[in-house]
């Protein structure tokens, strides 16, 4: 496929719309029509999907919750490195450009959630939001999603942990306040770098790093224990700025941190080098090698207990001056455990049990 004008994907993250693996190769060809044709640019198009269900679980040993719940699929957001978009491959879509642009919403999404969580055999456990794409990305604004799956969380007294970058969080607070001091809420925010110049350029619609950390003290200032993520140290760009970017939670009012190597699974990997080239070209070299060398020289393993950090010296390095820095400023590996003993189904309209 021809290089996308830059115009056309302006504050867009990835450079090129390949098609994914399910797809045959997408090819532009001419009509034979010698004609100067304008091309759109890719503006934000969101589809409405009802799902039947909005819990996903997992087994994984990687990660410490057994259930998500996803409100949107892609992200405007439109971070380079995002790990999440090689799944716009099973929607028939590009995890390049159309990742970014061609979103889908679930409308209905608080709706499905209240009947799934009234089913006698629900058992609560910790409902973690975020961890594919953000709950709190800007066409949030427009559908409030987010909003009314933390009403019905609320209501039924269910645990809840969101991980975003995205400063609609801040609209929630009133909610979120009430749940934390139950023992039912915590937030994760996450910080790549506090320059914004190279977060403009690797996540161009997302919060600048100033405004993230407002973000911070905002929802401490509230109530609602934050963890500061550093999600993801990205070798040779970032990771210089392990230190600072704790520093700047712990004065912001964050109790925990934790941090993510960058991983490049499946289409991540060549949108990533495609872009390092154009936007750092004197680096790209070094990052990369940095990257092969903490995944046994491919630019990515799916190893359960290595995909999350990688291995070898350079990784552990990177640890080493992560717990270092975390220790010092006194931050916590994890926030306290969350209540899940208070999860109860309220009663129904009426006043008859939801259940019968």
């Amino acid at each position: 496929m021809p290089k996308i004008d830059p115009k056309r994907r302006r504050a867009r993250g990835a450079l090129s719309n390949h098609a994914s693996r399910y797809e045959p190769v997408r090819e532009e060809v001419t009509d034979g029509w010698d004609i100067e044709e304008e091309r759109r640019s890719f503006v934000t198009e969101v589809r409405e999907e009802s799902p039947r269900s909005v819990i996903t679980h997992n087994q994984s040993p990687d990660i410490s919750f057994d259930r998500s719940l996803n409100p949107y699929r892609g992200c405007e957001h439109g971070c380079v490195y995002c790990f999440a978009r090689p799944t716009h491959a099973y929607l028939g879509l590009s995890p390049g450009l159309d990742f970014e642009s061609k979103l889908v919403a679930r409308p209905k999404a608080a709706e499905v959630l209240e009947r799934e969580l009234s089913k006698k055999s629900y058992r609560a456990e910790v409902m973690a939001i975020g961890t594919n794409t953000d709950p709190y990305q800007p066409i949030e604004r427009r559908y409030r999603i987010m909003r009314a799956t933390l009403e019905v969380l609320e209501r039924f007294n269910h645990p809840v942990a969101i991980v975003t970058k995205g400063t609609l969080i801040e609209r929630d607070i009133d909610i979120l306040a009430r749940m934390a001091e139950k023992g039912l809420a915590q937030v994760g925010i996450s910080l790549t770098t506090m320059d914004a110049g190279l977060s403009r350029a690797m996540e161009p619609r997302c919060p600048v790093p100033a405004r993230r950390v407002e973000m911070i003290r905002k929802l401490s200032a509230a109530g609602v224990p934050v963890r500061v993520m550093l999600a993801p140290v990205v070798p040779g760009l970032s990771d210089h700025e392990v230190e600072a970017l704790l520093t700047a939670g712990v004065e912001a009012g964050a109790k925990a941190a934790s941090w993510v190597m960058l991983r490049l699974p499946r289409e991540v990997a060549p949108l990533f080098e495609e872009w390092l080239k154009e936007a750092f070209p004197q680096r790209a070299a070094k990052v990369m090698a940095r990257v092969r060398e903490m995944h046994g020289g491919e630019v990515y393993a799916a190893d359960w207990g290595k995909r999350m950090r990688g291995e070898g010296v350079y990784a552990e390095m990177v640890a080493q001056r992560f717990e270092a820095a975390r220790k010092r400023l006194g931050l916590a590996r994890d926030l306290p455990a969350l209540r899940t003993d208070l999860f109860a189904v309220p009663l129904a309209r009426g006043g008859q049990l939801a259940l019968f």
